[in-house]
């Protein structure tokens, strides 16, 4: 997936729909030109959890787990 992540739950998504790997894209940048590299550590921590908190609201301990029976689909 090329960029278009934002938070935690964006990682979910992803991997739920089947990409390997992802971007991360301007956030990066923003937070590099804001705290350097220790902005851009921060950054990832914080995907991190937030990533672990999506994972245990949907029921999924492992990535592995992840597929795409977590994401909501509405019927119109």
């Amino acid at each position: 997936m090329d960029s278009g992540i934002r938070r935690g739950i964006d990682i979910l998504k992803a991997l739920a729909l089947g990409a390997k790997a992802f971007l991360i894209g301007r956030p990066v940048l923003w937070v590099l030109g804001v705290d350097g590299e220790n902005g851009v550590r921060h950054l990832l921590e914080l995907l991190r959890h937030e990533l672990d908190v999506a994972m245990a609201l949907s029921g999924c301990a492992k990535i592995e787990n992840i597929d795409a029976s977590v994401i909501c689909q509405f019927n119109e």
